[in-house]
């Protein structure tokens, strides 16, 4: 009889020890740590950016937090904590560029799913966030976008307005981007979550 065929791994061993199935994630193999060291460690725009240091998804979900408290200064934590980590599962599928996922197919996003309602029962959240917070969050995204496309990415201001749409010159005043070591980020990551979980009810 010829050898059964195992099924093929889909966990991964975190640092934290956790083992974080990809296909059926539970909340409580999720760990704040574990994130926040991962998006450090994960280039946005496929690490084409101006600098000595990478641009990661931990400083990007730390500008997209404060860019969605500024449009919605009366929010609830929690949905500032949900823009915090609104790329989390990053952390372990990786952050690929909006060419690459119409490539791969409707595969890409399901696992995106998966991830996203166990990282969110981890940290209190509901498993889907309503339409509109979704919404709020994804144009503080976009304006992310646009800072990092002209800022650090080599694109006109007119191509990024194409391509992301011109934000508010008073909602980026003052949000520079700086990059800085992974560590950094990573600490902050994980320190400005700390900080929003304290204040959720």
């Amino acid at each position: 009889m010829p050898p059964s065929k195992q099924p093929p791994r889909a966990w991964q061993r975190m640092l934290s020890g956790r083992r974080l199935d990809l296909l059926d994630p539970t909340p409580m193999d999720i760990e704040i740590e574990d994130i926040a060291h991962g998006l450090a460690f994960v280039a946005r725009w496929n690490g084409q950016t101006h600098g000595d240091y990478a641009y990661s998804v931990a400083e990007h979900s730390i500008l997209v937090e404060k860019l969605f408290t500024r449009m919605q200064p009366k929010a609830p934590v929690k949905w500032q904590l949900a823009a915090l980590l609104h790329d989390a599962p990053e952390y372990v599928i990786g952050d690929m560029i909006s060419p690459v996922k119409a490539a791969v197919g409707p595969g890409y996003g399901a696992l995106d799913e998966r991830l996203t309602a166990a990282i969110h029962i981890r940290f209190g959240l509901p498993a889907q966030i309503p339409v509109t917070v979704k919404k709020q969050i994804k144009k503080a995204d976009n304006i992310s976008a646009w800072m990092e496309a002209v800022q650090i990415a080599g694109f006109s201001p007119a191509e990024a307005d194409k391509f992301f749409g011109r934000p508010d010159d008073a909602l980026i005043e003052g949000l520079d981007i700086q990059l800085r070591p992974p560590v950094e980020a990573r600490n902050e990551l994980t320190a400005r979550t700390a900080e929003l979980l304290g204040r959720m009810p």
